[in-house]
């Protein structure tokens, strides 16, 4: 739950998805990370296997309390990891997706104009009006863009549409030749 360093169980996934592209083969493997978990796709690119990380909206580290607006634009990734990413994401012709909700107290402004700043045109936001999302409890502000409040009622709306270019990023992603 701090900011600059990544998860311990991030170290298991970068070996889970070394196994799945061993086992599957292919270009890479896809990560897709939320909330608590959205930092780790990006943590998993130092394992070459990742091709395909996804932040949806990335919530760690809480940016409540002191020190707030400092970690307002972390994320719970190393300095390692992020050069790392950077140095795959140039190299490899990489794309880094990250998608939130305008308004999400979970996923400040700030962190994703750092995300933006650090990897420039390799980082893709999707970031959405709170009005586009499923209402899942009155009173709470939209946040899980793929999930709770992916708005089914709508199947051109902004949230599908997200969700859309998610699937689509993955199949184009992880269907280039190797």
């Amino acid at each position: 739950m701090a900011e600059n360093r990544s998860s311990p169980i991030v170290d298991w996934l970068r070996a889970l998805a070394r196994r799945a592209k061993q086992d599957c083969g292919g270009p890479g493997v896809g990560a897709l990370g939320m909330c608590f978990t959205g930092g780790f796709a990006l943590a998993m690119m130092t394992e070459p296997a990742v091709v395909a990380p996804v932040l949806s909206q990335p919530s760690l580290p809480l940016a409540v309390g002191p020190g707030r607006k400092k970690r307002a634009a972390a994320i719970d990734v190393s300095a390692e990891e992020i050069a790392c990413a950077k140095r795959r994401l140039d190299a490899e012709d990489l794309t880094l997706m990250g998608l939130r909700f305008h308004g999400d107290p979970f996923v400040p402004p700030e962190r994703f104009a750092c995300l933006k700043s650090t990897f420039g045109d390799r980082f893709e936001a999707i970031e959405l009006e709170p009005e586009d999302a499923a209402e899942a409890q009155p009173g709470m502000p939209p946040h899980s863009v793929l999930t709770v409040h992916l708005d089914d009622d709508d199947p051109e709306g902004p949230t599908r549409q997200a969700e859309k270019r998610v699937i689509e990023f993955f199949t184009q992603t992880l269907r280039k030749a190797v």
